[in-house]
């Protein structure tokens, strides 16, 4: 019986250990593990965050996708917790084409987008006939046929809505080939095209100043570019998970709001939209 017994008290000390080491440096509650699907981890913000979210029990693990439409397949088919890479009319087009209930939990930046030439410095100089480049999603499709509408080349049709495409252009007086290609490959065209609309993201990883470089720049402070505001997504049933809302407190802290600054030469501009207001955009698009 005695040595029962002190085997009993060797397996509770034994258990005892492993529950402090299951602890977050707080000693208060456990580790909590976060995938997080991301479509780039260069720069400061996301080594920055990991640590901050660690001192807090928080264990994020970025999960890195080469294609814009992976990582909300992976979101809904539970392979990642939530996701950080789109806006909302990105997010909004691929539930409703795929039936998967997500939704935004918290808002990123905003990154405008641009038009970008290695022939002209003007946008003025274009040509009839030239060729343009744009991204070949639809929300990002719609949103750089936008851009050209603004910057006078093209006109849209009234029912153009958030996802038209090119068949609604009504007026198109340079005659423009307007050329749609992979979202990543707008910079890579550039050679072969007079002018090119790139997303702010990608321009960045492509070695581009998303201030400097364009010669055409969308408005980040216009009403209408918020369905492009930049957001976590997470599954609808995961919306109010409390882990989930501090990542994306922690994103909004000042360090990390000078971090995406150093990241992205000043072209991302963090924004803190309440969640009520991206699950109504969203909703509504």
């Amino acid at each position: 019986m005695k040595k029962l017994a002190k085997l009993f008290i060797v397996l509770l000390a034994v258990w005892a250990l492993a529950a402090c080491g299951n602890e977050s440096a707080s000693g208060d509650s456990k580790t909590v593990k976060v995938r997080i699907g991301v479509t780039g981890t260069d720069g400061e913000v996301w080594p920055l965050l990991k640590e901050k979210a660690k001192k807090e029990g928080i264990d994020i693990e970025l999960v890195e996708f080469s294609d814009y439409t992976l990582p909300n397949q992976a979101l809904a088919n539970k392979e990642i917790d939530i996701n950080s890479f789109q806006h909302i009319a990105f997010l909004s087009q691929f539930a409703k084409e795929n039936n998967a209930d997500l939704e935004p939990i918290g808002a990123t930046v905003i990154a405008p987008m641009g038009i970008y030439s290695e022939k002209i410095k003007d946008i003025k100089e274009l040509k009839k006939g030239d060729k343009i480049a744009i991204p070949d999603d639809p929300s990002n499709q719609a949103r750089a046929l936008k851009l050209l509408e603004s910057a006078g080349l093209i006109k849209l049709s009234d029912d153009f809505g958030l996802f038209g495409d090119p068949t609604k252009i009504v007026e198109n007086p340079k005659e423009l080939d307007i050329y749609p290609v992979v979202a990543q490959q707008t910079p890579r065209v550039l050679p072969d095209v007079a002018a090119s609309v790139i997303n702010n993201g990608v321009a960045g990883q492509g070695g581009f100043d998303p201030v400097k470089d364009p010669i055409y720049l969308e408005d980040a402070d216009d009403e209408s570019v918020l369905p492009y505001v930049n957001v976590f997504a997470a599954r609808a049933e995961d919306a109010d998970n409390e882990t989930y809302k501090r990542i994306v407190e922690l994103y909004h802290e000042a360090d990390v709001i000078k971090a995406v600054e150093a990241d992205t030469n000043g072209g991302s501009i963090v924004v803190d939209t309440p969640k009520e207001e991206l699950v109504k955009q969203f909703k509504g698009l």
